[in-house]
């Protein structure tokens, strides 16, 4: 998650007057800034994040960041991770088919599958605990360490899309590979 500098602003007040003229609703504007008043809650975000990441595969990450964020309605991280999904190489389609995965299972491998189910379920608590089921899945695809580094990396894309939906980060300014989480 990375929050509008002043010129950030400035560029998102011209994207806000080019999406006026076009019709669209005008930008919303952040309720604050994490990393500069909480610098130091932000940067062992970042620390925490650059460790969960190690050791999953790149493709898998952004696909289950992605799912993620489409759950908890955090469109400054949906656009990020679609950003870097795409700039990775990964197709428009099957991050298109990610919000609707259980009906277009063909899109994606069944590791991709354990790891989205799991993603949905650590992403959900209030539907219950993560079932025997889903964890089994995923173990069966995953070694234990590639394992633990999957449910930290689902636990940091939760936590970012709580800052980001929480501060109202704004959507629409990321530049792929610009920042990682």
């Amino acid at each position: 998650m990375t929050t509008n500098t002043t010129a950030d602003a400035a560029t998102a007040n011209t994207a806000t007057d080019t999406a006026g003229a076009k019709g669209y609703a005008p930008e919303h504007t952040p309720r604050l800034n994490m990393a500069k008043l909480a610098p130091e809650v932000y940067k062992a975000m970042v620390r925490l994040d650059a460790a969960a990441r190690q050791g999953v595969d790149p493709t898998l990450l952004e696909l289950v960041k992605i799912r993620a964020s489409q759950i908890n309605h955090c469109a400054f991280c949906l656009d990020m991770h679609s950003k870097d999904a795409l700039a990775g190489g990964e197709s428009v389609e099957r991050i298109i088919q990610l919000s609707a995965w259980e009906e277009s299972r063909h899109f994606y491998t069944p590791k991709e599958i354990a790891a989205i189910e799991l993603t949905e379920a650590v992403t959900v608590l209030t539907d219950g605990f993560v079932p025997d089921e889903v964890y089994e899945k995923a173990a069966a695809h995953f070694d234990e360490t590639e394992l633990a580094q999957l449910i930290a990396a689902i636990t940091v894309i939760n936590a970012w899309n709580r800052f980001g939906v929480t501060t109202r980060t704004t959507p629409g300014h990321y530049t792929p590979g610009q920042f990682k989480h």
